[in-house]
C-alpha cells in the first residue's frame, strides 16, 4: 500500500522522526546534499568538457547557469530515494528551514523528478518533538524559491571567487593555496591582529598594592593617584610604549621607596560612593553566541559545539541550532517560567515574560532561539543519562541560558572607596571597590562569560567604611607591570568579531575556522589562533591588488544583498553579473584577476620586514617553496615551524642566521667524482649526490638512519646510504632478486611483490641471503604486530566519553579514541596536548568525514594521446555547513 515518503537530511534525524510518525510514513535521509557543482575536471560530464566555462562549473555567459552534478558518493542514496518514491503516494521534503535546507529540498525535487500527479509538500519544523512534527505534517507549504535563489547565489559567488582568485595564489605565493569570500576575511582579521602584536612596544610601569586594617577587618586597595595626578595603568600606554599626558608614572626605584615610606602609615577615608548595581540576563542563545559561550565555558571548539548541538537537535533535545533569532515561543516562555517558579520561587520570576530583540534581516529570523525542545524542559540531569558527555554539557549550558533569560535581574550596590595620606611631602591616594549582591536573580543559574572581564564587576568584601575613618596600612608592596600586546583571537572572539562586522553567517563559522587551519593559514597555540607567514603573503596579495575582496564593509554588504534576494527584494542574475563583470566604473572579479595578475610582484608580496641589523641591512621573512625563511643580504636561514610571527624579532632572526648551517659537503664520490652533501630537509636530514640543477634529473638522495646525526655522519656512511637498495642475493627457488631497502615505513626486504619488514635500519647492510630467505618463508605479519604502548593517555573525550590516547604513527603522533584518528598539528606537542585540544582534533576529523579512496585509473586506449595534467581547482571554502 502506498505511503507518504518523508525525506530529511540526516540518518539520525530520520530515525527520530520515523519513531514519531510510525508505520503510516516512510522516512529516509538524503545524507546531506545530493548535488553540487563539480569538484574537479573529472566530475564534469563529457558533453560539457569542451566548454570554456566547464572549469568554473558556472556558465558566466548565459545567466550564470550552474552545472550541478549528483555527487559520486551520493548516487547510491539517490537510487534508494527514487526507488522509495515509486512506492509513495505523497512526497514531503522535510529539510531544515533555512536557505541551505531550502536549497537541498529544491535539489531533491529536481533530481527525483516526481510525477506531476504526485503531491509534493515542503515540511518545516524547528524542533524534533512529536507535537512539532505533527504540526509540520498538518501545515506544509511550497518550496520558497527566494530562499533557494539566495543560497544558489551564495554558492555560485563563492565558486567564482575561489576558482578565479585561488590560481593567483598558486602563481604568486605557492601551490595548493586557496582564497574565499569569508575565509580570506577571517584570515585577514587574524593577520591584522598579529601585525599589531609585531608592531607593539612594551612599556613598564609600577604601582603599589596595599593591605589595610580597620576595626579588626582587612581589605585590599591599589594606589590610584600621586599628588592629585592619576597613576598610570596599562590602558594609558599606546602601542608605541608612550604614556598619555597628565598621568603620573612610577619607576621601580620610586615605587620601592614609596612603599617603604608608607609601611604602617595611617590613611584617612576621603570618599565613599555607593551606586546601585543591576545586571540583566543575557538573551537566549543564537548560533554565534552558543559557539562563543561553549568555547569560553566548556572549552569546546566551534566545530565541537556545532557537532554536539546537531546531535541534540536530531534526537529531539533542543530546537534548531542554526538561528539568528533570540525570540522564544509562548510554549517556551511558559515552560521556562514553570521551571523557575517550581525551583526557586516567585522571588526569581518577573511579572511578565522577558522579550529580546535582535536586528537580523535574513530568513533565519523565522526560527526561535536555541532552547530545550518541547513544552516541558527536561532537566540536565535527566538528559545526561541519555546522551554523550559533550552533548550533556552543552544541553546544560543551553538549559541554564534559557532559564536565566526569563529570571529577574541581579541587583545590589557597588561601593567605591578612596583613602589617602601624606608622606615625604607627597599626597598618595589608594582606591578600592566592591559589589554587594542583595538579590542574585538570574545569577543563581547562569553568569555569562566575556573575553575581557569588567574589573568593576569583581566582588570584594569591604568593611563598613565612612568618610573620616582611619585604616592602617598593614602591608604595602611595590608591583611592576608590563603592558601587553592585544590578545590573539580565539575561536570565540573571532566569531564575535565576524558577527560584529556582518561577515558570513553563524552557521558557517565552524567550517570557516576549520578551513583556515586545514589550509595552513592558521595554527593553534593553546586556544589562540596564530597566523602563518603564508597567511601574511596571501593577505598581502589581496590587500594590495584585490582590496575590495577583503574589505570588511564590502563583504558585509554582500550578506545584505543575499538577504534582499531571500526576501524577494533583489534579483540573482544581475547581482552575480555586477560582481563578476562589474558595474559602471567598478571592475568586476574577472577584470580584477585578468588585469592585475601581471602587476603582482611575487617577491614583494612574499616578504615580511622584520627590521634591520646593526649595519642597517634589512632582515625579512620570505615565503618559499619549502616554507618560510629569513633573508639578510646573501644570508639565509630556515624558520622553525613553531615560532609565531610576533616572536620573530630582530634578535631572534640574527640568532637563527648566525647559527651554523648543517648543509655541508662530506667529500667526493670516488665513482662519479660528484660532491656528496648532507642536508636538513622538511622531513629530516638526508644525504645527496650533487646539487640540484634546473633542467637536469634530480640527484639521488637517502635519508639518514635514526641512529645517525648530521654532525657525525662521514663520507663512508653517506656512500653506504646512497648505495641502497642493496642486492642481497637471488632466491634459488624462484630465481627472483631479493633487495634490501629503506622505505617511508621503515627498513624492509623485497622479493618481487612480496616483502618483509626489518627491525633495525642497520640490518639493511648486514642481512645475508640465508637470513632473508628465512624471513621470506615466515608468515607475513602486520606492521608493528606487537602494538606499541601509547605515548600518552589523555582520559575521556568530553564530547563522546570515549577514552583518548596519543600514539606514534607512520606520519607522526596522532590522537585516537579507537574509532577516529587525528594527527597532531603545527603547534601541538605530545607533552603539552590538553584534553580539550585532543577532543577538538578528533571532532574536526569526524566532521571531515571518511577519507575518500582514490579511484583506480581507467585504462586508456593506446590510440588516444595523453592530455596534459590539469591543476586541481580549489574547493569552495565557503561551502555551506552540512549535516554529518
Amino acid at each position: 500500500m502506498p505511503r507518504p515518503l518523508v525525506i530529511v537530511e540526516s540518518p539520525a534525524k530520520a530515525r527520530t522522526i520515523a519513531g514519531f510518525l510510525g508505520d503510516e510514513y516512510v522516512v529516509e535521509s538524503s545524507v546531506g546534499h545530493i548535488r553540487d557543482l563539480p569538484r574537479n575536471a573529472a566530475d564534469v560530464p563529457e558533453e560539457h568538457k569542451g566548454e570554456k566555462w566547464a572549469r568554473l562549473g558556472v556558465d558566466t555567459e548565459n545567466g550564470f547557469k550552474p552545472l550541478y552534478i549528483v555527487s559520486p558518493e551520493k548516487k547510491g542514496q539517490v537510487r534508494t530515494l527514487k526507488s522509495l518514491l515509486k512506492q509513495a503516494d505523497e512526497l514531503y521534503l522535510a529539510t531544515d528551514e533555512d536557505r541551505e535546507g531550502e536549497a537541498i529540498a529544491w535539489h531533491l525535487l529536481e533530481v527525483l523528478n516526481p510525477p506531476t500527479s504526485m503531491t509534493v509538500k515542503r515540511m518545516v519544523f524547528h524542533e524534533i518533538t512529536p507535537q512539532a512534527i505533527a504540526e509540520a505534517i498538518a501545515n506544509p507549504r511550497d518550496i520558497d524559491r527566494r530562499l533557494v535563489d539566495a543560497q544558489e547565489g551564495r554558492r555560485i559567488l563563492d565558486r567564482l571567487y575561489g576558482y578565479e582568485v585561488s590560481p593567483v595564489m598558486w602563481k604568486k605565493v605557492g601551490p595548493g593555496l586557496s582564497a574565499g569570500r569569508v575565509q580570506s576575511v577571517a584570515t585577514r582579521i587574524i593577520v591584522q591582529r598579529e601585525r599589531e602584536r609585531m608592531a607593539f612596544v612594551a612599556a613598564g610601569y609600577w604601582d603599589l598594592e596595599g593591605t589595610f586594617g580597620h576595626e579588626q577587618q582587612r581589605f585590599g586597595a591599589t594606589m590610584v593617584a600621586l599628588d592629585g595626578a592619576r597613576l598610570a595603568t596599562g590602558k594609558d600606554f599606546d602601542a608605541t610604549g608612550a604614556v598619555a599626558d597628565g598621568v603620573a608614572q612610577l619607576d621601580e626605584a620610586a615605587a620601592q621607596s614609596l612603599a617603604a615610606s608608607l609601611a604602617g602609615a595611617t590613611f584617612e577615608v576621603r570618599s565613599v560612593e555607593t551606586r546601585p548595581y543591576r545586571r540583566r540576563p543575557a538573551a537566549p542563545f543564537i548560533t554565534s553566541t552558543l559557539q562563543q559561550e561553549a568555547g569560553r565555558k566548556l572549552r569546546l571548539s566551534s566545530a565541537q559545539a556545532m557537532q554536539a548541538a546537531q546531535g541534540l537537535y536530531q534526537n529531539g533535545y533542543i530546537t534548531y541550532m542554526r538561528t539568528d533569532s533570540t525570540t522564544l515561543s509562548d510554549t517556551a516562555l511558559s515552560a521556562a517560567r514553570d521551571v523557575i517558579r517550581s525551583t526557586w520561587g516567585d522571588a526569581f520570576l518577573p511579572d511578565a515574560p522577558r522579550t529580546y530583540t535582535k536586528k537580523v534581516k535574513n530568513a533565519q529570523e523565522a526560527h526561535e532561539a536555541i532552547r530545550p525542545a518541547g513544552d516541558r524542559f527536561r532537566h540536565p540531569d535527566e538528559v545526561a543519562r541519555e546522551v554523550s558527555p559533550g552533548e550533556a554539557r552543552l544541553y546544560e549550558l543551553i538549559w541554564q541560558r534559557t532559564i536565566a533569560s526569563q529570571m529577574n535581574d541581579a541587583v545590589g550596590e557597588t561601593v567605591s572607596v578612596r583613602l589617602g595620606t601624606e608622606v615625604d611631602g607627597s599626597d598618595v591616594e589608594f582606591g578600592t571597590s566592591g559589589t554587594v549582591i542583595t538579590h542574585p536573580g538570574y545569577q543563581k543559574v547562569y553568569v555569562e562569560e566575556t573575553d575581557e572581564p569588567d574589573e568593576a564587576d569583581d566582588e570584594r568584601r569591604l568593611p563598613a567604611l565612612a568618610v573620616g575613618d582611619r585604616p592602617v596600612a598593614e602591608e604595602i608592596e611595590a608591583k611592576g607591570h608590563e603592558t601587553q600586546p592585544p590578545a590573539r583571537y580565539t575561536e570565540a572572539s573571532l566569531i564575535k568579531r565576524l558577527e560584529e562586522l556582518g561577515v558570513g553567517r553563524p552557521s558557517t563559522y565552524a567550517s570557516i575556522i576549520s578551513t583556515i587551519q586545514n589550509r595552513g593559514y592558521v595554527w593553534k597555540k593553546g586556544s589562540a589562533l596564530v597566523p602563518s607567514f603564508t597567511a601574511f603573503s596571501v593577505v598581502t596579495v589581496l590587500e594590495r591588488h584585490f582590496p575590495d575582496l577583503v574589505d570588511y564593509a564590502f563583504t558585509a554588504r554582500m550578506e545584505d544583498d543575499l538577504d534582499e534576494i531571500a526576501r524577494g527584494e533583489g534579483q540573482l542574475e544581475p547581482w552575480l553579473a555586477a560582481f563578476y563583470f562589474g558595474s559602471g566604473d567598478v571592475d568586476g572579479l574577472k577584470a580584477m584577476v585578468d588585469d592585475r595578475l601581471e602587476e603582482i610582484d611575487a617577491r614583494a608580496v612574499n616578504s615580511v620586514p622584520i627590521g634591520v641589523d646593526a649595519d642597517g641591512v634589512e632582515i625579512v621573512v620570505r615565503s618559499g617553496r619549502f616554507g618560510p625563511y629569513l633573508s639578510r643580504g646573501e644570508d639565509r636561514a630556515s624558520i622553525p615551524e613553531d615560532i609565531p610571527p610576533d616572536e620573530m624579532t630582530v634578535e631572534r632572526a640574527l640568532a637563527l642566521i648566525a647559527a651554523p648551517n648543517d648543509d655541508r659537503v662530506l667529500g667526493v664520490d670516488p665513482v662519479s667524482g660528484i660532491d656528496v652533501l648532507v642536508k636538513n630537509g622538511r622531513f629530516g636530514p638526508y644525504v645527496q649526490l650533487g646539487e640540484l640543477v634546473d633542467g637536469e634529473p634530480k640527484p639521488k638522495t637517502a635519508s639518514l638512519f635514526k641512529t645517525m646525526t648530521v654532525e657525525r655522519i662521514t663520507l663512508d656512511d653517506a656512500l653506504e646510504l646512497l648505495s641502497l637498495p642493496r642486492h642481497v642475493g637471488v632466491d634459488p627457488t624462484t630465481g627472483e632478486e631479493i633487495l634490501a631497502l629503506n622505505g617511508r615505513y621503515g627498513p624492509y626486504i623485497t622479493r618481487g611483490k612480496d616483502s618483509r619488514s626489518l627491525e633495525q635500519e642497520e640490518q639493511l647492510f648486514t642481512i645475508d641471503l640465508d637470513d632473508a630467505l628465512r624471513r621470506m618463508a615466515e608468515p607475513k605479519r602486520r606492521r608493528g604486530q606487537a602494538a606499541a604502548a601509547p605515548l600518552r593517555e589523555m582520559g575521556d573525550d568530553p564530547t563522546t566519553g570515549k577514552p583518548m590516547v596519543v600514539k606514534d604513527g607512520r606520519f607522526g603522533p596522532y590522537v585516537t579514541d579507537g574509532e577516529t584518528n587525528a594527527s597532531l598539528r603545527k603547534g601541538d606537542t605530545v607533552e603539552e596536548l590538553t584534553v580539550e585540544r585532543a577532543s577538538e582534533l578528533l571532532a574536526i576529523r569526524r566532521a571531515a568525514g571518511p577519507s575518500k579512496k582514490k579511484a583506480p585509473a581507467k585504462k586508456k586506449s593506446p590510440a588516444k594521446k595523453k592530455s596534459p595534467a590539469k591543476k586541481k581547482a580549489p574547493a569552495a571554502d565557503d561551502a555551506p555547513a552540512t549535516e554529518i
